[in-house]
């Protein structure tokens, strides 16, 4: 799974659209190879992010959980932690 692509399931505040947008843009990216595609497959590439944004915005609200909201500062505060002891930074 591309590591570019965040969880974006039971936060507080809620998800974006702009972070739905970003996170399908990765998943097509990586699905393609392609990180900006050439004039004659751009029009499918938009149309891929579209419908994998639409499709998970749908997913994100159907979903249900008796879990607390994760809070965005703490959750940043681990991924740093764990790329510091990960990659010596």
């Amino acid at each position: 799974m591309c590591r570019n692509i965040k969880i974006l399931f039971n936060f507080d505040p809620p998800v974006t659209d702009e972070e739905i947008r970003a996170a399908s843009l990765q998943c097509v990216r990586k699905i393609t190879g392609f990180h900006k595609p050439s004039k004659a497959n751009e029009a499918a590439f938009l149309a891929a992010i579209d419908e994998i944004a639409g499709v998970s915005a749908r997913l994100l609200q159907a979903l249900d959980t008796n879990a607390p909201p994760k809070n965005r500062e703490e959750e940043a505060a681990k991924a740093k932690a764990r790329a510091a002891e990960r990659f010596g930074a």
